[in-house]
């Protein structure tokens, strides 16, 4: 299918032969016909299918056919978890937008808010927007939700992992009953069927692939480390495989600017991102890790999800998560538009209880080695893990094209 018989506009054709797309992902093709018939979606899709464009492109369409010579409403909402992920979804907007007369802008916290309220002032049709800071805008009355037509909740499960879910609440009560409402989020989980049940009118249910599949064209590994030796072995990996562009994921803030400062002191370009870092340090970070002035980017969790980096070849879990699906989010970075990735994960002893989680979750047995010089004090146990024996590597990672297949409120 081509998106010419997807039913939208030849301004729409325009941008997106612009941006130089030409087939639309699955996502697309299943979640744009039903929001061009203004029905409710309930949508599940990884970061990295297109889903943006997916919610984007209808979106445009249906505002585009009515035009306000006066003051704009702002007549789309869409609420994300995060400003990095707000900031790219404005991006996407605007690229779309490019022939269309739609305004669109975006607020979050962390920011001065000035520069935002004067936007607001000025008309915006299409609103991207984080909880904290919208709530915070709404009581300062520098915007009303009153004429909304369609509400986006993207990430919705990491809204609620975050502890979004009384805002979220807050804000539906401003909005007006009658509107189309279109929620995406990576999995399906409880929490969220409840929460789409309280929003969502007989909404079409769209899927981009099954769940917890996001893992399938990523080349999974495990090295069996003693948490001392981390870092080398990190180092090693990075230095003797001449990686250019790696996510590193650490569990705390604290432990990913020291990881970073590690890695700096033995000539590796890094910087950390997580939630205590300035908008500006954030912003700046991203940008050089993606224009390759960075060679890594250490990250906690939060600040990770949603991250949009292209083709992104390698992927390091310096620790575990204990949340299985966090696993699925943190690898789902690499391996994406169908290129093939690497996730390489360090386990030390007390992280061995989180391998049978993760390995049950995605049905498959991960591979597991031991490097040559860092052989750690203790072995995995066949009984929770279902592993034979370690394989030694006495060489640095390769890419392979094997086939492997949840706070505080933030603004």
């Amino acid at each position: 299918m081509s998106f010419d018989l997807l039913g939208l506009s030849d301004a729409l054709l325009k941008a997106i032969d612009k941006k130089g797309y030409t087939t639309p992902s699955p996502i697309q093709e299943k979640a744009i016909p039903p929001i061009l018939d203004k029905k409710d979606v309930l949508a599940s899709a990884q970061t990295g299918t297109g889903k943006t464009a997916g919610f984007t492109l209808p979106i445009l369409e249906l505002l585009s056919q009515k035009h306000y010579d006066r003051r704009r409403p702002i007549r789309a909402l869409i609420l994300t978890p995060t400003r990095e992920l707000a900031a790219q979804i404005l991006d996407n907007v605007k690229a779309y937008s490019e022939f269309v007369d739609i305004r669109s802008m975006v607020i979050f916290g962390g920011v001065n808010a000035t520069p935002q309220i004067r936007g607001l002032r000025n008309g915006v049709d299409i609103l991207v927007a984080t909880p904290g800071r919208l709530l915070d805008l709404h009581e300062q009355k520098a915007l009303s939700l009153g004429k909304v037509e369609v509400l986006v909740l993207d990430e919705a499960d990491r809204m609620l992992d975050m502890g979004f879910k009384r805002d979220i609440n807050k804000i539906l009560a401003l909005l007006p009953t009658k509107r189309q409402n279109l929620l995406f989020s990576a999995t399906f989980s409880k929490e969220i069927k409840k929460l789409a049940h309280g929003i969502l009118n007989n909404p079409i249910a769209v899927e981009a692939a099954p769940e917890n599949t996001t893992a399938e064209k990523v080349n999974q590994k495990m090295y069996r480390v003693d948490k001392a030796k981390k870092t080398e072995v990190a180092i090693k990996l990075i230095s003797e495989g001449n990686w250019k562009q790696v996510l590193i994921f650490t569990r705390t803030k604290h432990g990913a600017n020291r990881l970073s400062e590690k890695l700096v002191k033995n000539g590796i370009t890094s910087a950390a991102i997580h939630g205590n870092k300035s908008q500006g340090a954030r912003t700046k970070a991203l940008s050089g890790f993606k224009q390759n002035k960075i060679r890594v980017l250490v990250a906690t969790d939060i600040a990770a999800r949603g991250l949009d980096i292209p083709l992104l070849p390698h992927v390091i879990n310096y620790e575990l998560p204990n949340i299985s699906e966090d696993y699925v989010h943190r690898i789902g970075r690499t391996g994406r538009a169908g290129a093939s990735g690497e996730a390489i994960s360090l386990v030390s002893e007390e992280e061995v209880s989180y391998v049978r989680g993760i390995e049950k979750l995605l049905g498959l047995t991960i591979e597991k080695e031991v490097i040559d010089g860092y052989e750690p004090s203790f072995s995995f146990n066949n009984a929770a893990t279902n592993q034979g024996s370690d394989k030694r590597s006495t060489q640095k990672p390769k890419r392979s094209n094997r086939n492997y297949s949840r706070g505080r409120r933030r603004k």
